[in-house]
């Protein structure tokens, strides 16, 4: 197998300014936010740190909603079930119990604290249903706006409190460590906003990485395209443990808008099927009722697989999703910016067949971390999606995101009360480079083809020469488009390893060659370190230390 040479740390200028705070959190969405709030209950001072502004990271994002045993006759352990049917035998159970049983009272404090979430009748909750869900259990707002809605509320509660500080437009390069190897902060380039920017230095007691995922390591992605994978990177390059990459999750349901279309696209939320829409082929058959007893709301690697497939039998780019029983009522009030989405580019749901197709949506996997998350090396944590905390396994039951990034966050405050006294940062003297931002889009391009929705032997190993000889394409200049497209390379290359490595299909990941589940040899998580530059995978037997 072809070995990678991968960026050990991230070429920049030497830092120009230094700022300290007790807690550094990484990422503007639930889990970044919450972790904020953690922190400031604990009377600790915050630094958070985003990529772009405050009030767009990838829970904004979010249409259909947050997943927790509220509804009658529901219970955590139904939700419990589902969760571990659809992580097709990989998900860690006393993470999945701790999410589900802790999940409802996390949702009525996010509610307290001032989300506002769309009410029945009845003035309760309105829940919907979703894909592997065999209970209403997705509480929603704003129709397919709950993300949305979730981010006012909570970026309103951080921005009332004086004690964080907030830095916007800020990309953070490396981890600094102390003499004993505990993280005690991070090297950033703030995007020329304000008196501060360029190279600096942030010094911290703490690091929490909420930095969500890394969709745009593809072509077509849900995911914002600042999603690069910045997170599980830079904690590969300070030795941190990453694992479950080749799991990533396929959203089934994503407006095709043309053959041409690159980077973000738009989501058809789940929860339309949940309302009683249909998926239909090229012939109009709806053919989710002969591939699984649960039909269009089978859990999401199962739906999108079956459009794989029905794609590549019509030769068609997409198939249809056909919402024109739902009524007018319900596509007013349930879904308005799916609607408006739609009739942008001539689709009129109430009456017209809406043309869909998978693209990437969630990765599954990240830098490992434990419930509280707390990570292998001391000072770092890691929550939301950015993580790996086992609870999704090979494959995530929708709208248990945002929830895992409410719980962990809200938990991460109990490794937050014993933090040690602020140390000095050892500079190490690591050869760096970088590499060309020219070539982010030949790593886009050879991920999708290779290590995409439906992978084999063939082409990953083909993928893993590419990205080798991409990995020779260096620079010593210092930009944004060169630190994402190393971070992206080192994401990818990971992915792709994981993914050669693992020869069965499970969950969100499916080999051609291998197209049959095996327990008998495959409940084993992959996970990986760098050394050196070089990628080291192992495998860790899914219940054992």
């Amino acid at each position: 197998m072809t070995q990678i040479d991968l960026v050990q740390r991230l070429n920049s200028a030497d830092p120009g300014w230094t700022i300290n705070a007790d807690v550094i959190v990484i990422g503007s969405g639930i889990a970044g936010l919450t972790a904020a709030l953690s922190a400031r209950d604990k009377g600790l001072s915050v630094l958070l740190l985003t990529k772009d502004v405050l009030s767009t990271g990838s829970t904004s994002w979010a249409q259909g909603g947050i997943a927790a045993a509220l509804g009658p006759g529901d219970s955590p352990d139904q939700h419990f079930q589902d969760t571990l049917e659809a992580g097709a035998g990989l998900c860690d159970q006393e993470s999945v119990r701790i999410l589900v049983q802790e999940g409802p009272a996390a949702v009525k404090r996010l509610i307290n604290l001032g989300a506002t979430f769309d009410l029945d009748s009845s003035g309760n909750v309105a829940l919907t249903r979703e894909g592997g869900h065999r209970r209403d259990r997705i509480a929603h707002a704003g129709g397919d706006a709950t993300g949305a809605e979730i981010s006012r509320a909570l970026v309103a509660k951080v921005l009332a409190d004086p004690k964080v500080r907030i830095f916007e437009h800020a990309l953070v390069l490396d981890l600094l460590k102390d003499k004993n190897e505990r993280v005690c902060g991070v090297t950033l380039h703030v995007m020329g906003k304000g008196k501060i920017d360029g190279v600096g230095a942030a010094l911290a007691r703490a690091v929490v990485l909420a930095t969500g995922g890394l969709g745009a390591v593809f072509q077509q992605t849900t995911n914002p395209l600042v999603a690069t994978g910045d997170g599980v990177a830079l904690a590969l390059r300070a030795g941190a443990t990453v694992a479950d990459l080749e799991f990533v999750q396929f959203h089934p349901t994503v407006l095709w808008s043309g053959s041409d279309s690159r980077g973000s696209q738009p989501l058809i939320s789940e929860a339309i099927r949940g309302e009683g829409a249909i998926l239909r082929n090229i012939n109009g058959e709806a053919f989710m009722s002969s591939i699984h007893p649960m039909k269009d709301l089978a859990p999401r690697d199962v739906v999108a697989h079956a459009v794989h497939e029905e794609i590549i039998k019509s030769g068609k780019p997409f198939v249809y999703l056909d919402g024109t029983k739902l009524g007018e009522n319900i596509w007013l009030q349930r879904f308005p910016n799916i609607l408006s989405s739609c009739r942008k580019i001539g689709i009129d749901p109430l009456v017209d067949l809406i043309p869909v197709v998978p693209a990437a949506h969630y990765a599954s996997g990240g830098v490992v971390s434990d419930m509280t998350g707390k990570t292998d090396i001391p000072g770092l944590f890691a929550v939301g999606e950015c993580a790996n905390t086992g609870v999704h396994g090979a494959n995530r039951l929708a709208s248990n995101s945002l929830l895992e990034g409410l719980v962990v966050a809200e938990r991460v405050a109990n490794h937050l009360t014993d933090l040690p006294k602020q140390s000095e940062p050892l500079i190490e003297n690591i050869p760096t480079n970088l590499i060309d931002g020219k070539v982010r889009k030949d790593i886009t391009e050879t991920t999708t083809t290779g290590a995409g929705a439906v992978r084999n032997a063939t082409g990953l190993n083909k993928t893993i020469d590419k990205l080798s000889e991409l990995a020779k394409k260096t620079t010593k200049l210092s930009s944004t488009q060169s630190w994402e497209a190393t971070n992206l390379l080192t994401v990818s290359s990971f992915l792709s390893n994981a993914a050669l490595r693992r020869e069965e299909s499970r969950g969100s990941h499916w080999r051609s060659d291998f197209p049959e589940r095996n327990d008998s040899r495959w409940l084993v998580r992959i996970q990986g370190k760098l050394n050196e530059g070089k990628l080291e995978l192992s495998e860790k037997t899914i219940g054992k230390n």
